[in-house]
């Protein structure tokens, strides 16, 4: 079975806490079992979150040694200012599918800034938690 890569930035670990009506009432708890429950007849997920920028890089300079087939990443607020993490997925050889619960495009003028899209095979913006179930099922049909 395939091996996909969930990486989440930073605050996503405080859903159902932060801006409940930007993010919604869904912990994190919640949407990692969601995720794996969607995903358990297509893929071996692996779901990873960090609030620190270096470890973040880390983990996805692991995707090489692990053989993950696929990266789902939401970076949180380092979508508009990690250009380590961007240099980090130009690295990648797999798919990437760009995720963020609230829709940025109709965000305040600093996110409007994305580093990463053009490194993303596919993006998926203001759909909430149902973002990660299309990426799940994107990379399922594409790959």
């Amino acid at each position: 079975m395939n091996k996909i890569l969930v990486v989440n930035g930073p605050n996503i670990n405080m859903l159902g806490i932060r801006e409940l009506d930007k993010y919604g009432q869904t912990s994190y708890q919640e949407l990692k079992d969601i995720i794996q429950n969607h995903a358990i007849d297509k893929f071996h997920i692996e779901i990873y979150q960090s609030n620190v920028e270096g470890e973040i890089v880390s983990k996805v300079h692991n995707i090489i040694e692990e053989d993950f087939e696929g990266l789902i990443i939401n970076p949180g607020a380092y979508t508009h200012t990690s250009i380590a993490i961007r240099d980090a997925l130009a690295i990648l050889k797999i798919p990437v599918v760009e995720v963020h619960i609230s829709d940025i495009k109709n965000r305040e003028d600093f996110r409007q800034v994305n580093l990463i899209r053009d490194l993303c095979d596919f993006t998926l913006s203001g759909k909430g938690i149902d973002g990660y179930i299309e990426a799940i099922d994107y990379l399922y049909e594409k790959y």
